[in-house]
Parts: C-alpha cells; sequence; structure tokens
C-alpha cells in the first residue's frame, strides 16, 4: 500500500512580523528563514512522518533541486519529481505573535505538470494505494480520473479553494476535505446542501472546535475536538492534520481514530515555527495523545 501524492513542491520564505502589514504600510521584519513548504509537500511529509510509504509526484525548477533532496530527506519518495525549465515555487509567508499569517504564492514549476507525466507515475498504482491533489498543481483532473480508474481511494483537499476546480475534481473523489467557509461556499456554489454533494465523504475542519467526518451514503457523521495549544504559527496546520488523516485511513484506522491522530498532529505543529520540517513524528504524535485526559 502507497500513498501517492500529486501536489505542489514550494520554497517557503518566514517573515515574522509583529503585525500583518495594513494596505500601504511597511514593516521591518523581526527574522527571516528560508524552509521547504507547499500544500503538496507539506502534505507529503506528514503522511511520512505518520510512518506511510509517500511517493510524490510533483516538479520544480533548477533551483528548486534541494527541495527534492529535503523532501527525499523526510522520507518521501521523490522518483516522479520532475524538474522543468519554469522556475519552482514560492511562498512568501509573514506571520504575527499570535501565530497568524499571511501568504502570497508564486505557483512555478507546479502549474507545469503534464498529465502524461502524471500518468507515468501512477502507471503502477493500485486498488491497495491512495491518492491525495490539492488545488496548487496542474493535471489535477486527469490524475484524478486515471486514479479512480485504477481503482485508488482519491482524496481531494479543495485548497486553495476555487468552486470550479472543487466541482471538476470531486466527481472522481472518495473523500473531499474542505475548512467550513469552504464547504458553505462550495455548496453556495453549486445550489445544493453538504448531504447532496457528488462525493461518498466528506471531511470539513472546524479550527478550534475540531472536525467533523460526514458518511454521504451511510448519513452518519463522526466529531473529534481539537486540543487546546499555544499557537506558534499555524502555517501548515491544515495540511498535517491532511497528511497524518490519510495516513491514518490507509492502515485501517477509523475515520474518527485518524482524525483524532491528524488533530494532535496539528496541534504539535502550531507549537512551532516552519512547515514541512516542523511536522512532527509519529511518536511524538502518539506521546502527545496520551498525556490527554481521557475522554
Amino acid at each position: 500500500m502507497a500513498i501517492y501524492n500529486l501536489g505542489s513542491i514550494n520554497a517557503d520564505h518566514f517573515y515574522r512580523l509583529a503585525h500583518l502589514p495594513q494596505p500601504g504600510e511597511t514593516l521591518a521584519a523581526q527574522s527571516y528563514a528560508l524552509g521547504l513548504g507547499g500544500k503538496g509537500a507539506n502534505q507529503s511529509v506528514a503522511a511520512a512522518r505518520a510512518g506511510a510509504e509517500v511517493r510524490h509526484i510533483g516538479a520544480v525548477g533548477a533551483d528548486g533541486r534541494w527541495m527534492a533532496a529535503r523532501l527525499a530527506g523526510l522520507g518521501v519518495d521523490c522518483g516522479a519529481v520532475f524538474e522543468l525549465a519554469e522556475p519552482s515555487g514560492h511562498a512568501i509567508i509573514q506571520v504575527d505573535e499570535a501565530g497568524e499569517n499571511a501568504i502570497v504564492l508564486y505557483p512555478g514549476a507546479n502549474r507545469a505538470i503534464a498529465g502524461e507525466d502524471v500518468r507515468r507515475a501512477l502507471a503502477g498504482a493500485g486498488p491497495e494505494d491512495w491518492l491525495i491533489l490539492q488545488n496548487e498543481t496542474s493535471a489535477q483532473v486527469e490524475a484524478a480520473h486515471f486514479a479512480q480508474e485504477q481503482g485508488l481511494f482519491v482524496v481531494y483537499s479543495a485548497a486553495p479553494f476555487e468552486a470550479e476546480a472543487a466541482q471538476a475534481v470531486m466527481r472522481y473523489a472518495s473523500l473531499l476535505i474542505l475548512n467550513e467557509v469552504e464547504a458553505g461556499q462550495l455548496c453556495s456554489a453549486l445550489g445544493v446542501t453538504l448531504a447532496d454533494l457528488p462525493v461518498p465523504h466528506v471531511l470539513v475542519t472546524l479550527g478550534s472546535r475540531g472536525a467533523v467526518w460526514h458518511d454521504l451514503g451511510a448519513g452518519a457523521e463522526a466529531r473529534v475536538p481539537a486540543f487546546p495549544v499555544k499557537p506558534v504559527d499555524t502555517t501548515a496546520a491544515g495540511d498535517t492534520f491532511a497528511g497524518y488523516l490519510v495516513a491514518g485511513l490507509a492502515e485501517g484506522l477509523s475515520p474518527a481514530a485518524a482524525m483524532r491522530l491528524a488533530a494532535g498532529a496539528a496541534a504539535l505543529k502550531v507549537t512551532r515555527a516552519g512547515t514541512a520540517d516542523a511536522i512532527p513524528a509519529r511518536d511524538e504524535v502518539n506521546a502527545f495523545l496520551a498525556a490527554q485526559p481521557s475522554e
């Protein structure tokens, strides 16, 4: 069993600020750091740190060779990470003293991935395997369609959210992951309620109120709370949750158990500055969960 991830790979430029800038305001950063990021890379690292076999499908430019090497160093198979003529993607991440962030994203090579390369990367995958996608690359629809035909369990983490992109991929997905605002936007765009979305399972994250899993076929749901922690940097918390969630489901955990595992990983992540390099390992998450009060 393997988890394939068609996902972005970005250079994350972090600027710590007293507060997020207002229009027309110039601020001096308190610190600067460079790290590996991108929603795709973050989710691949999270799933690998959870103990899954992860194969990343993505692209960088020549300037991004260090990112592919770092991703591999964090336990991700990068045999299908292509080097293209376009410059690598990057993000400008501003983080304030409360841990909140504002992000400017340049997609670069992430949006130049060819559908035929994705199909080749997935050619050996089958019904025991999983595919994760997000909305930061090209070839999303081709990948989801091909993976469904191959019998994979397809997970679409619909962020950054665009209703049209979600609608195009959703028909091939087994699980759709949205936050509460995105769920409302998607239902409004389609003119339906959440229960009528054309996907078997929907997971809605609720921030500090946890998350809820909707089994639309059975009309059932499972809920888990979030763990209260003091945030340092909320960047990549959602990606950590998604990667750990899929790893937990792939190893056979129930939705509720996989969500609790993911919530613990996300809680630990926000206590640390950074993105991919700050995602906790499974033994850290297990220890954190073991220390929580009994439910």
